[in-house]
């Protein structure tokens, strides 16, 4: 069987560049690649890397390596959970890597979690390359459908009580997710007081007039609207942040309501606990005085 290549892999290093991060680069070193495909949305990498395991590329951006996505997972999925009293129904818009799913069934309250994705191909390839983050899949309250999240939001009025948006940057399959449009579905969808968290416009060193847009469009749709970060290697200058959002007015999305005990905390997280929800939403002055 010859060797599989890809135009992002030279001497043995897969490259990052986009016009989204311009004038820098994140390069892994690869020990070999394991699949490509062009699925109908995007192009599909996986590669085994040297030092961060398995790593799921779309459309030439790193989505996920084993050695840190934990990070970005947990922090996306229980900033929301744990900002609502008894989430029993959640939606998870993308998230094929299952990874969000994963999380979400660690909360014993929840009778229902569905994840809509638009590529068949993600949810496929993560169940055979990824399969420590596809575990959420096998979950006896996870619900799988494959479509586009937007034309399935339309279909449901105050139905869940979290919804996580867990969709790659705001180019290509994606776009749309970034509209405001789509943050009135997103509370249309929602019962009263529900919690949405969605990937927020990627980075505050990279771009603060997104975040910035974003979290006036999400202030103009929810009463609650606050932003937050985690840190992450992998990611474009090493962080990411999600947009929280409430429907109910006065909640403080900045505490957590609901805490696991710091054993259970150990247990089930790598990242997340409840000092770092509340630190999650210290920003540092530059990006404070932007989004204010």
């Amino acid at each position: 069987m010859s060797e599989i290549t890809h135009p992002t892999i030279k001497d043995g290093w897969f490259r990052e560049i986009s016009e989204m991060w311009p004038g820098q680069a994140m390069t892994l070193r690869v020990k070999q690649v394991l699949h490509h495909e062009k699925s109908e949305y995007q192009d599909v990498l996986i590669f085994e890397s040297t030092d961060h395991g398995t790593v799921l590329v779309l459309d030439n951006v790193i989505q996920c390596t084993e050695r840190d996505e934990f990070s970005y997972q947990e922090m996306i999925t229980h900033l929301a959970m744990n900002s609502h009293p008894d989430p029993k129904r959640v939606l998870v818009i993308g998230g094929g890597d299952g990874g969000v799913l994963r999380e979400v069934v660690k909360h014993e309250c929840v009778e229902e979690a569905i994840l809509c994705d638009i590529d068949e191909a993600v949810i496929r390839l993560s169940k055979q390359y990824l399969p420590g983050m596809a575990e959420g899949f096998k979950h006896p309250k996870a619900k799988v459908h494959v479509g586009d999240g937007f034309k399935f939001l339309d279909d449901y009025k105050n139905a869940f009580d979290v919804i996580i948006t867990d969709s790659s940057d705001p180019e290509g399959p994606a776009e749309s997710l970034f509209q405001k449009t789509y943050f009135q579905l997103l509370h249309d969808a929602l019962r009263p007081g529900g919690v949405i968290t969605t990937q927020g416009s990627e980075n505050q060193w990279l771009h603060l007039p997104l975040i910035t847009k974003l979290k006036k469009d999400c202030g103009e749709v929810f009463p609650v609207a606050e932003y937050a970060y985690t840190t992450i290697p992998t990611y474009p200058s090493g962080q990411i942040g999600f947009m929280v959002c409430c429907k109910e007015a006065g909640r403080d999305v900045k505490k957590p309501l609901r805490t696991w005990t710091p054993e259970e905390e150990t247990k089930l997280c790598r990242y997340y606990n409840a000092e770092i929800h509340k630190a999650s939403f210290i920003l540092p002055t530059f990006a404070a005085q932007a989004l204010k």
